[in-house]
């Protein structure tokens, strides 16, 4: 079979992978290479829409790897997105007498019902300051991906 002739992703393909996405040095964030592949239908939302972006057009056997900047990744790190809240909107989206670590991640209800999350950075008695940046924001990545099959 020529590579002509070999399927290729589209926007409504089935596909089963392996796939890897690493920090810019190379410590796995998440992989599927040590276990079972990943079968996913594309534009379905399982796969960030830039890494799907990146495997459009790819034949099926590609393994490959790309190297992306934070803003063809999770973008920026945006200083707004940076913002204290108070204690009584933290004790509103705690469990009774959950005590919080620097470093920890907590979630928050958001208008309509949604849920987001910020990195608890400081606190005191009056407030807490979160980081609601996406943690791998103003980060390159590393994306490798070796494509198995192609429906």
């Amino acid at each position: 079979m020529t590579n002509s002739s070999l399927p290729v992703v589209t926007e409504a393909s089935y596909l089963t992978l392996h796939y890897r996405l690493a920090s810019q040095a190379g410590d796995d964030i998440v992989s599927t290479f040590k276990a079972s592949p990943a079968t996913l239908q594309f534009g379905m939302g399982q796969l960030a829409p830039f890494l799907e972006k990146c495997l459009l057009g790819l034949p099926e056997g590609t393994h490959q790897t790309f190297d992306l900047a934070p803003e063809q990744a999770f973008g920026p790190r945006n200083p707004d997105l940076v913002q204290r809240v108070s204690r009584a909107t933290l004790k509103q989206n705690s469990q009774l007498g959950h005590e919080y670590r620097i470093g920890d991640l907590v979630d928050f209800a958001a208008p309509g019902g949604g849920k987001f999350a910020g990195v608890l950075r400081e606190i005191d008695e009056e407030s807490a300051l979160f980081d609601f940046n996406h943690p791998l924001a103003g980060q390159q990545v590393q994306f490798e991906v070796k494509i198995i099959g192609i429906l």
